[in-house]
């Protein structure tokens, strides 16, 4: 199967509220797919309606080839499905929560539970309560218990939030060697870096899905104009981005940790830029052309 996931025209309201406006995508076999967009822009909504935990309100999708309304059980006893909250058992050990899911799917094989958590680093705490875990160490238990029933599909959804940047780092490279092995994975996420890691990018805002491709094609395709670093001499950041924001030729500007992010037109040259500078000392002004980020195209995505 080439297609795992399929939309068309997938909405979900609640009450008078639009949670997801009729979002249409498919997901590849074998791909990362990446769900990119602020908390509440409708992509835990999405993954819900996909394993058939809600029912859309509008439109339709296939999980598997499977219908998510009329085949729900089907579909979630064949993918793996990694919530916000980490769904674990904290009075249970790590064995005992893995072992637990695992029964729920069927799977009995303790060498394959061993060989599990071997391949998360978990075997030597095994023995350990789950709630005394860090919350990196609960993330691999939670991917354990998600993948222990070898699903080809993983609904990892916003997998890394709260873990530091290195534990954010292993859990990559862990999907990645599910992928390999033949696993498709979907993953929500709200950090605009960790979405360079996939290969395709949806962005959602507002429920709405405003654009997905790869994060090197969104970037030349949605992306209006050219991307620049602006640094200001001391006490001049708030000027200079006052200045910029009022400029011809400056679709956009903002506060970059100690610099300035600017995007414009592509017509805009450097010069252009350090002459509506000069009331700040042009020579002392630092313009540089960057490489556009993903936070560039969705804040761009997200003004249209």
């Amino acid at each position: 199967m080439d297609t795992v996931i399929e939309t068309n025209a997938l909405t979900k309201y609640f009450g008078d509220f639009c949670a997801v406006d009729g979002v249409t995508f498919e997901v590849r076999a074998g791909e990362v797919l990446g769900y990119l967009g602020p908390n509440g822009s409708g992509k835990t909504t999405t993954i819900r309606m996909l394993l058939g935990l809600l029912l859309p309100t509008q439109g339709s999708a296939k999980v598997l080839g499977y219908d998510i309304v009329r085949d729900s059980e089907a579909i979630r006893e064949r993918v793996g499905y990694m919530s916000q909250k980490f769904a674990l058992y904290d009075e249970l050990t790590l064995w005992e929560n893995l072992e637990f899911y695992a029964g729920v799917y069927g799977v009995r094989d303790r060498a394959y539970l061993e060989e599990t958590l071997a391949r998360l680093d978990l075997m030597e705490l095994k023995g350990e309560l789950a709630g005394d875990l860090p919350v990196g160490w609960r993330q691999r238990l939670a991917l354990g218990t998600a993948i222990v029933h070898r699903p080809k599909l993983l609904f990892l959804d916003e997998p890394t939030s709260g873990v530091d940047p290195t534990a954010r780092r292993d859990f990559w490279d862990l999907i990645y060697e599910f992928v390999e092995e033949g696993v498709t994975a979907f993953v929500t996420t709200h950090y605009m870096d960790e979405a360079e890691y996939c290969g395709r990018v949806g962005i959602m805002s507002s429920g709405r899905l405003l654009a997905m491709d790869t994060p090197s094609a969104l970037k030349e395709s949605a992306l209006p104009g050219l991307a620049w670093d602006v640094v200001a001499p001391e006490g001049g950041l708030l000027p200079a981005l006052g200045i910029l924001e009022k400029t011809p030729g400056v679709l956009r500007a903002g506060l970059a940790g100690d610099h300035l992010r600017a995007v414009t037109e592509p017509g805009i040259h450097e010069a252009d830029l350090r002459r509506a500078l000069e009331a700040l000392g042009g020579n002392h002004v630092q313009i540089g052309r960057v490489e556009p980020t993903l936070e560039d195209v969705f804040l761009s995505l997200a003004q249209m």
